[in-house]
């Protein structure tokens, strides 16, 4: 985690959240879609630099795993800085879509099987 400053000191995840530990919610997995609402909403208040690098990154819909890693920050920290946009009404969350009316196909799982046993 390269989350350190101008001088190299390293920002302790706990500090980034306000030292909370759990997101006050349950909207996102790690394929949880999040896009940032444009335009953002006046009434919001100021952000902090963390929450403004997740809304550039949010310009355009992203994974909250991919977030994650552009941020170099742990997923939770993530997730605990995403519940506090969203709950500001500056992004949108998208679940993943359920694949619907199709099964899996047998023979290419097979097929990915035994090429992976060949690695």
């Amino acid at each position: 985690m390269s989350g350190g400053d101008a001088a190299g000191r390293l920002v302790r995840p706990f500090t980034l959240t306000g030292g909370r530990t759990r997101p006050s919610r349950a909207d996102f997995t790690l394929i949880t879609t999040v896009t940032a609402v444009e335009p953002q909403p006046a009434w919001a208040g100021r952000l902090q630099p963390e929450h403004s690098r997740i809304l550039k990154r949010c310009a355009r819909p992203v994974a909250v795993a991919e977030l994650a890693a552009h941020l170099d920050l742990p997923v939770s920290v993530v997730v605990i800085l995403l519940c506090d946009l969203l709950e500001d009404g500056r992004i949108t969350a998208r679940p993943p879509r359920p694949v619907s009316g199709s099964t899996p196909d047998l023979e290419l799982l097979r097929k990915m099987r035994d090429g992976l046993g060949r690695l």
